[in-house]
């Protein structure tokens, strides 16, 4: 696999697939540029070994074809001011418009394709789509680790028109850093399963009970655990055809040794609002009309102290509705141990993308952990052992 730094990019047009699927409010300014600034290094690298940038990404999930709301031309100020120059805009992933500006691209110089997902080509992965970008550069960057799980046009089946093919830093340190994870976790090794369902998380945690010490459990989906060991949830997220799969991951933690944590308090409401009534009850003892929001302070000092004495943690998806403060109080503790065990413990810490990534960059503190992923599903089914067709297609 060829790398940013074994690649002399003087004079080349580098077509850069990049994850700029950042969230942005009602006037249209993004209010997380996580992603884009986890770019910054690559698109740098390029443009200072005498490069041009081809920057071609997705934003949202677009139905049917252009729409307003989801168009990248509302990333080009911002863009221009982080990379201190004018970024040029195509109004069009490929077309008479995006060739002529491609062509005559200088080095040194950035353009922006309009969303990759206004074409349905794009998601399904079709050839003459990906053959259309393709000749918009002479060098294939792939560095949207975020999207690798996809077998996208962008993001692997353009591959295959590329002789000179090479992984962003983006790509890289994702990768590098979900083997250290793998394969040299120094232990105690804990890792920190929240968010809603234990379907999204069922895989992963079946891969992380062959190598932790310790399991937490926490958010919607400890509500499933919960009552499949006859607890009473009110209104709680369930999945009810999950509650068997409960039992036998915590039979299987049993037997492996490991140390699978439940919450044993947690935080409930009368309803789904940041403004709603509150109180805290025992684990499976919430009454009928009330749901759980949060974990509980009793939890947040039990699942903290085995973080505390962690070597080794990976933390994905929060462990409550953090999106409503009255009900972001678990999550930001959590957060707050994992930098102190980083800081003080000298632990290595993973931030796992999507929720958990979010919420510890909002917190402020996501340059005090060992690493924030750019991508939540992507590292999950690397670290389920999925072979990725973003990544596949870099060595092909």
């Amino acid at each position: 696999m060829k790398t940013l730094d074994t690649y002399d990019f003087s004079g080349k047009k580098a077509l850069v697939r990049v994850d700029f699927n950042v969230p942005l409010n009602e006037k249209f300014e993004i209010t997380d540029d996580t992603r884009i600034k986890a770019t910054i290094p690559t698109i740098t690298k390029i443009l200072t070994s005498g490069g041009a940038c081809i920057l071609m990404s997705h934003l949202g999930r677009p139905k049917d074809g252009p729409t307003e709301k989801y168009s990248l031309k509302h990333l080009v100020n911002p863009l221009s001011l982080i990379f201190g120059r004018p970024v040029k805009f195509a109004s069009d992933c490929i077309g008479e418009q995006a060739t002529e500006l491609a062509a005559s691209l200088q080095p040194g110089e950035i353009l922006l394709l309009e969303n990759l997902r206004f074409y349905k080509e794009e998601e399904k992965g079709n050839v003459e789509f990906a053959e259309k970008l393709s000749k918009l550069g002479d060098v294939w960057v792939m560095d949207a680790f975020g999207t690798a799980h996809r077998a996208h046009a962008s993001t692997a089946i353009i591959g295959q028109f590329f002789t000179d093919k090479v992984c962003g830093y983006v790509m890289q340190a994702e990768i590098d850093n979900a083997q250290r994870l793998l394969e040299h976790a120094e232990r105690p090794f804990t890792a920190i399963m929240g968010g809603a369902k234990i379907s999204d998380k069922m895989l992963i945690i079946e891969r992380l009970l062959d190598t932790v010490d310790n399991l937490i459990i926490g958010g919607g989906m400890s509500y499933t655990f919960s009552k499949a060991q006859g607890g009473q949830i009110g209104k709680s997220l369930l999945e009810a055809d999950k509650q068997e799969l409960t039992l036998e991951l915590i039979e299987k933690a049993k037997s492996k040794g490991v140390n699978l944590i439940l919450p044993v308090d947690t935080v409930i409401a009368d309803d789904f609002s940041n403004d709603a009534a509150r109180q805290t009850v025992k684990a499976g003892q919430i009454p009928d009309g009330w749901e759980g929001l949060d974990i509980g302070p009793e939890t947040v000092a039990l699942f903290s102290d085995i973080v505390s004495k962690s070597k080794t943690i990976l933390w994905n998806g929060p462990m409550g509705v953090f999106e409503f403060p009255n009900f972001a109080i678990g999550t930001d503790a959590i957060a707050k141990v994992v930098v102190k065990a980083t800081e003080e413990n000298d632990a290595f810490s993973l931030i796992g993308g999507g929720d958990s990534a979010s919420a510890v960059n909002n917190a402020g503190y996501g340059d005090r952990v060992s690493y924030v992923s750019t991508g939540g599903g992507a590292l999950l089914e690397y670290m389920e052992g999925k072979i990725l067709p973003g990544v596949a297609a870099l060595d092909a």
